[in-house]
């Protein structure tokens, strides 16, 4: 009984050491909207966007978290992300449709405070008509496709 002991204590310890580096990598992070930094957006985003990353690192495998601020009248064409998304509502009002087509009349507009939740793949198009923040909650490394690809900015650069 005591080797048994022993050979899960062994195991334990050994899957314990395997952990401690990963926690290690992760970060603390406290912020008041005050203590937000803007830069330019990414360029897979329409210009005009801005971005503050709060936690991890969308490059990067793992979660992270990201404030995209859009100045009114912005427009991003129909695309999709690999991976779930959360976005949630900070300020303004983000408007939301679903689906290849952009259609005015079928966005649901969502306003500070809302969330949307998407599946992997979810066709998705976003307008705002006044300056919106939205905090995005998701898995790195971040991608985003343009059901058109001529709609692709990156192809413009």
């Amino acid at each position: 009984m005591q080797l048994f002991t022993l050979k899960a204590a062994t195991c334990a310890s050994a899957f314990l050491f395997m952990l401690v580096p990963a926690t290690a990598q992760h970060q603390h992070v406290m912020a008041n909207p005050g203590d937000v930094t803007w830069k330019d957006g990414p360029p897979s985003l329409p210009k005009g966007a801005q971005m503050s990353l709060l936690y991890g690192d969308p490059t990067k495998d793992g979660v992270f978290v990201m404030r995209l601020k859009f100045p009114a009248n912005y427009k991003i064409p129909a695309h999709t992300h690999a991976v779930d998304e959360v976005v949630t509502v900070v300020s303004g009002q983000f408007n939301i449709g679903m689906g290849a087509n952009v259609d005015p009349a079928q966005m649901k507009a969502i306003n500070a405070g809302g969330v949307i939740a998407m599946a992997p793949g979810t066709q998705h198009y976003v307008q705002v008509n006044q300056e919106t923040v939205v905090q995005l909650s998701t898995r790195g490394p971040w991608s985003i496709a343009y059901v058109n690809p001529a709609d692709d900015p990156r192809k413009s650069q």
